[in-house]
C-alpha cells in the first residue's frame, strides 16, 4: 500500500537534486565563457597586425648614401716610383696581396726590401697598404661616419702597440679628409726598427699605410724623419687612388687654408648656378663639397 508514496517521493528527491545542478553548470560555462573571450582580446591586442598600426606613423630611419662605392685593387694604387723609394730591393715589385672575403670593403698589400751592403750590413724595409669602405646603414649610421669611427680606432691601436718606444702623433696637412701619423721604435733581438703608419680617411673609406725600415748587421738606423715623408707620400698617393676609382673629384683637404684662392673660384661658381649668392659651403648645393667641409671643421677642431 506504501509503495506508491514512496516512488513520489524518490522521484522528487532526484528532481530536486537535478534542478540544484542546473545552477552550477551555468555557472561553471559562464566563466569558461568569459575566460575565453578574455584569452581572445589578449590575442587581438598582441597581434602582429595591431603592432603594425602602432607603429605605422613612425617615420622609417634613413642615412645619407656612401660617397664612394668601390675600392682599387691595393697592389696597384702606389705608382712604380714610390715602390722604388720606399722598397728599393722589393723581391717582388708586384707586391703580395692580402686575403679578403670581400673585395669590395676591404683589401691590402705589402712589398719587402733587403739592400744588401756586405760586410757593412744592410738596409731593410717593409710596406703595406690597407684600404676599407664603409657602407651607409640604417642602424650603423652613415658610410662616412663609420669610416670616421674606424679611422680613430685605427689611431689609437697604433699609439697603443705593445712594446712601442717613444710614440708620437701628428696630424698630416693635405692627406685626404683626415690624416694622422703616429711613429715609434721596435726593438727587435738587436736591431731598431723605426715604425710609422699613416692612417687616412677620404669620405666613407680609410686609408692605412704602415711602413718601417731599419738597418741590420751593423748598418746604420734609417732616419725616421725620412721614413715619416716617405709613408706620408704613400698615403696621399693611396688616397688619390681611391677617389679615382670611383671617378669622383678628390674632396679637399681637412688642413687647407680657408683663404685658398682655388677653393673660392670653385665655390663661387656653384653658387652662382645656384641663386647668385657668394661662396658659402654651408649653403652649397653639392652634397659631396658639404660633407667636406664639415669634416673640415671637425679635423681644425680637433687639431687644435
Amino acid at each position: 500500500m506504501h509503495r506508491p508514496a514512496q516512488r513520489k517521493r524518490q522521484l522528487r528527491s532526484r528532481l530536486l537534486v537535478c534542478a540544484a545542478a542546473v545552477p552550477v553548470i551555468l555557472v561553471a560555462s559562464g566563466c569558461s565563457s568569459d575566460s575565453d573571450s578574455g584569452s581572445d582580446g589578449a590575442k587581438k591586442e598582441s597581434s602582429p597586425k595591431a603592432s603594425a598600426s602602432a607603429k605605422a606613423g613612425e617615420k622609417p630611419v634613413t642615412v645619407e648614401k656612401a660617397a664612394y662605392a668601390k675600392l682599387p685593387e691595393p697592389c696597384k694604387v702606389l705608382s712604380k716610383k714610390t715602390l722604388e723609394d720606399l722598397v728599393p730591393k722589393a723581391k717582388d715589385t708586384s707586391g703580395k696581396a692580402g686575403t679578403s672575403s670581400d673585395t669590395a670593403l676591404r683589401g691590402s698589400c705589402s712589398w719587402d726590401s733587403l739592400d744588401n751592403n756586405g760586410v757593412d750590413g744592410s738596409q731593410f724595409r717593409w710596406l703595406r697598404v690597407s684600404l676599407m669602405r664603409f657602407e651607409s646603414d640604417s642602424s650603423l649610421g652613415s658610410g662616412a661616419k663609420r669610416a670616421q669611427e674606424n679611422y680613430a680606432k685605427q689611431v689609437a691601436d697604433a699609439q697603443e702597440t705593445k712594446d712601442a718606444k717613444g710614440v708620437k702623433t701628428e696630424q698630416l696637412s693635405g692627406v685626404g679628409q683626415q690624416a694622422t701619423l703616429v711613429r715609434y721604435d721596435l726593438k727587435k733581438d738587436k736591431d731598431t726598427f723605426k715604425q710609422q703608419t699613416v692612417v687616412t680617411r677620404v669620405e666613407n673609406a680609410v686609408v692605412t699605410i704602415d711602413f718601417n725600415g731599419a738597418g741590420l748587421a751593423g748598418d746604420k738606423t734609417p732616419d725616421a724623419g725620412d721614413l715619416s715623408k716617405d709613408a706620408g707620400k704613400a698615403a696621399k698617393e693611396a688616397a688619390a687612388a681611391v677617389v679615382s676609382a670611383n671617378e669622383g673629384k678628390a674632396p679637399e683637404s681637412s688642413e687647407k687654408p680657408k683663404g685658398d684662392d682655388s677653393k673660392s673660384d670653385d665655390a663661387k661658381s656653384d653658387d652662382s648656378k645656384a641663386d647668385g649668392s657668394k661662396s658659402d659651403d654651408a649653403k652649397s648645393d653639392d652634397a659631396k663639397a658639404d660633407d667636406s667641409g664639415k669634416s673640415k671643421d671637425k679635423a681644425a677642431g680637433s687639431k687644435s
